[in-house]
């Protein structure tokens, strides 16, 4: 078992790597799990093995990859954690614990309470260091890669907490591959009919489009060369269960022939200035759709970091296809999220190095405040079922923004109504709202919002809220200042 791929692979991204300390954690691991086979029948070295390069693809620090070496040494063999210290020294001992300790979430046998209880750990685990995560993230990619070979209610259930937790806990970390990735391999086990049934239903509709795109993109390549601009233009597939998920939204009611996006162009340039002059490039030649318009996320990004110009126009005529514009470094962090970040945050400067990256400095505060907002609900939220909710359907929910009328910027979960922003602005403008404008339109307080709304609450001094606010709204703020309103009175 050699790890040759796996070095080679941190080499083209980090020169500077400790290749020794990773080798002896390869070599260490190998030694500990001697005479272990996963069910499979492969060597358990292979699992860690597979964890560390999935990780060296996402270009992390050699820490992570000696830490998804030794992620389950701790919790599957003699060593203890004195010897990990010895051995590694205390930051990547502390680590691997920190995996070992929310281990369990694998779920064989496990009750919703345990279940609940180790998502509670895994969250002050991540808070603590992200790097806990995104191994996690890692062994979970790689388990599901090979979860064919377990018991039918066991491959079940990791495939379900994997869509009701992972891939959400993927998208808001901006890992935009690694969700899609997590998704579709779970697709199949939680909705085999349906996954079927889509994958025969869209075939010749793909095909059709990866055909139509490479005869745009040699006309794209033709316009930037004219134009003096230095880009390369690729196209993504629409992931499975996206897919699946969109055909499902009642604008949509399953006819792909409305989803714009099944295969998408995108046009990476170096620089922000080249991203709106190919903007102009492309309406220039084809017509934008009115009624989709622009979605600029560059110049205001998605909660999660993303950054990106998409407009949908119709292509010479024949289709509606979207184009996605950004720089190469904005789509390394579309791709990979806080990974690429860990990898980018110090390449600006006078090149990059272990020393850089281990600082811890990889993941911009601004865009982490969320994680700090699960800590605190997983101390003040004692009930596993509403823990669950919360989590669920607010704190790893999709996300929309919208603005304030000052052009304040809320990041607020998928179905949030007017009443979850007027919280989120202030308390005393939510407990004070008798109604809401979107977009200079009157809606009702239940209205769900969408991204991009322009929102403002109506107030009238001395109105206090009412109970059956709590019907319809998500937000965890929102229902904690309700209620806390109503005991008090």
């Amino acid at each position: 078992m050699a790890i040759d791929k796996l070095i080679s692979t941190i080499q083209s991204y980090n020169p500077g790597a400790n290749i020794d300390l990773i080798t002896k954690a390869f070599d260490f691991a190998r030694e500990a799990h001697l005479g272990q086979k996963r069910l499979s029948g492969e060597l358990f070295i292979t699992h860690p093995l597979s964890v560390a390069q999935i990780l060296a693809n996402y270009k992390l620090d050699s820490t992570s990859i000696v830490v998804g070496l030794l992620h389950d040494v701790i919790e599957d063999t003699p060593v203890t954690y004195g010897e990990m210290v010895k051995n590694f020294g205390k930051e990547i001992a502390d680590l691997v614990e920190g995996i070992t300790k929310v281990s369990n979430i694998k779920l064989q046998g496990s009750s919703d309470e345990i279940y609940v209880e180790n998502l509670r750990k895994m969250i002050l685990a991540m808070s603590k260091d992200l790097r806990v995560v995104l191994v996690k993230l890692a062994d979970r990619y790689h388990n599901l890669q090979t979860a064919s070979i377990l018991p039918k209610e066991r491959r079940i259930k990791i495939a379900q907490s994997t869509l009701d937790i992972y891939a959400p806990l993927a998208e808001r970390l901006g890992m935009g591959e690694m969700k899609g990735n997590l998704e579709d391999l779970a697709f199949p086990y939680v909705y085999p009919a349906e996954y079927k049934w889509l994958t025969e239903y869209s075939r010749p509709y793909f095909r059709k489009a990866e055909e139509f795109l490479d005869k745009a993109t040699k006309f794209v390549y033709k316009k930037l060369a004219e134009e003096n601009i230095t880009g390369k233009v690729t196209s993504r597939s629409k992931h499975l269960y996206s897919l699946w998920e969109k055909l499902n939204r009642p604008e949509i009611d399953k006819d792909i022939t409305k989803v714009y996006d099944l295969v998408a162009m995108r046009v990476l340039v170096n620089n922000i200035r080249d991203c709106y002059a190919v903007l102009g490039i492309i309406h220039s030649s084809w017509k934008p759709v009115p009624a989709i318009g622009v979605r600029d996320f560059i110049a205001i990004p998605k909660p999660n970091g993303y950054r990106s110009i998409h407009t949908t126009v119709f292509s010479f005529k024949e289709r509606i296809t979207e184009v996605q514009i950004r720089t190469f470094e904005m789509h390394e962090e579309a791709e990979n999220g806080v990974a690429a970040h860990w990898y980018y945050s110090e390449k600006k400067s006078s090149g990059i190095s272990d020393t850089n990256l281990n600082s811890g400095t990889f993941a911009p505060l601004e865009k982490m405040n969320w994680v700090k907002q699960l800590v605190s609900w997983q101390k003040e939220i004692v009930d596993s079922t509403e823990f669950m909710e919360s989590l669920k359907f607010d704190g790893l929910a999709h996300r929309i923004f919208v603005f304030s009328p000052k052009g304040d910027v809320y990041d607020l979960p998928f179905g949030a109504t007017p009443i979850d922003f007027a919280y989120a602005v202030h308390t005393r403008l939510g407990n004070q709202a008798i109604g809401a404008k979107a977009n200079g339109k009157m809606v009702s307080l239940d209205h769900k919002l969408k991204s991009g709304d322009l929102v403002e609450i109506i107030k009238k001094e001395g109105e206090r809220p009412k109970k059956d606010w709590l019907q319809f709204i998500v937000t965890r703020l929102a229902k904690r200042e309700i209620n806390k309103h109503f005991r008090e009175k």
